[in-house]
């Protein structure tokens, strides 16, 4: 049967090939097998990043470590940082981290680091050393014995550790917070400290801390100088040193080694604080305002500073400014940067009673007798113990009852504190 006009004729015959329509696909086969094989290879997928060369974990730690050397923390710690993002699987660069956290006073960013080192090597005693080191800087005793405890577990004649512990110990001691045997630990642990790391600065820096705070200060200035002579690039050494040689009756070469520190640290406070202390004790009250009002301006909400301020306007007899500062000192108030500043409460301790005394007595001489009165109220009744206190504090009721005041309070200079 023939369909006529149907394409499914099954009478219709085979076309001839063109050989130019084989000779073009033949080449746009080659040409696809070329593309394939050699060009698909070398070329990146459409919206694919492209790689970027990064720089390596060791070059960031190697030039961390070159900065730790010139003192140079801060861009020591960024890099340290910067090998972490890098590598976060090695617990040894977050122990590096970490000790130089500690020795910039970040306790709590060095308790962090110790611990992920720890995370990653629950075996590594310095990693739990420096974590009972960082706790133990932030006032948790307890739990700093414990990770001591471990680290000792770990390696049992590891240096940092005694020196770790001896410092915590000294701390304790000057916090008041010390049992009968805590003196004989400190002394035994920085026994072993130097016994095992006779090289290491840290172990040098433990004993004159210790020495320090049981008063054989050239001893302790000896151990600072060593401590030095291995690290010659930490504020922390110098600020020690310098205490030690003012203590020591060394005044002008205080004053140089706290000028060192402030050079490597320029924002830490307590550089300018000793400044202003040393310069007190020789009577050179306008130098020792100036380094005690720029220890205020980097750190305004330590009321130790302003009581600092208070003393010495108090020595050159400036009482306004120097009521206005005591008053900041044990009531608190708000600083020029809107920061709050926790007043010092009445206590036993670290002088303490020496501001409030210094206080009423101010009050007293220039008549305000009413504020007096709560003065001697809060140390007869808060510190009936301390008689230099005592004695004082009825010196303010005599001179009161007395009605002859001899201080004619002008107007402060200084900022009043907040309401």
């Amino acid at each position: 049967m023939y369909l006529k006009g149907s394409k499914y004729s099954y009478n219709g015959r085979k076309r001839r090939s063109n050989p130019f329509r084989v000779f073009f696909l033949f080449v746009l086969v080659a040409a696809g097998l070329y593309f394939s094989i050699y060009i698909a290879p070398e070329t990146q997928p459409l919206f694919i990043p492209t790689n970027t060369p990064t720089t390596p974990p060791e070059a960031f730690i190697s030039e961390a470590e070159q900065f730790a050397k010139e003192g140079r923390n801060a861009q020591a710690i960024e890099l340290y940082q910067k090998a972490i993002s890098s590598d976060p699987k090695n617990p040894s660069v977050y122990i590096s981290l970490a000790k130089l956290q500690m020795f910039e006073t970040h306790y709590e960013d060095a308790l962090k680091n110790a611990e992920n080192a720890i995370l990653l090597n629950g075996n590594n005693a310095v990693a739990h050393a420096i974590r009972g080191w960082a706790l133990g800087k932030m006032g948790n005793y307890l739990d700093a014995e414990t990770a001591f405890n471990r680290a000792a577990e770990i390696d049992p004649n590891n240096p940092l550790t005694f020196a770790y512990r001896t410092e915590i110990l000294v701390d304790q001691i000057n916090a008041g917070q010390d049992s009968l045997n805590t003196l004989e630990k400190a002394t035994e642990y920085s026994r072993l400290a130097i016994e095992h790391g006779n090289e290491l600065m840290e172990t040098h820096r433990a004993r004159g801390l210790l020495l320090e705070i049981t008063g054989n200060y050239e001893d302790a200035i000896n151990e600072f100088q060593i401590a030095i002579s291995i690290n010659p690039n930490i504020s922390d050494l110098y600020l020690a040193l310098g205490r030690n040689l003012r203590a020591a009756g060394k005044d002008s070469e205080a004053i140089t080694a706290f000028e060192r520190a402030r050079s490597l640290n320029p924002y830490d406070s307590w550089a300018p604080y000793y400044i202003s202390r040393t310069y007190s004790g020789n009577g050179e009250y306008a130098k020792a305002i100036q380094q005690a009002q720029d220890a205020i301006d980097l750190d305004p909400t330590n009321a130790m500073f302003y009581w600092n301020l208070g003393t010495q306007y108090y020595m050159s007899e400036d009482y306004a400014n120097a009521l206005t500062y005591f008053r900041l000192a044990i009531q608190g108030g708000t600083a020029p940067n809107g920061e709050i500043i926790e007043g010092i409460p009445l206590s036993y301790d670290n002088r303490v009673p020496e501001l409030y005394y210094m206080y009423g007595i101010i009050l007293a001489r220039s008549g305000n007798c009413q504020e007096a009165a709560e003065i001697v109220k809060l140390i007869t009744q808060g510190i009936p113990n301390d008689t230099i206190a005592v004695e004082n504090a009825q010196y303010m009721t005599d001179i009161c009852k007395s009605g002859t005041f001899d201080i004619t309070l002008t107007t402060p200079t200084a900022p009043a504190p907040a309401e």
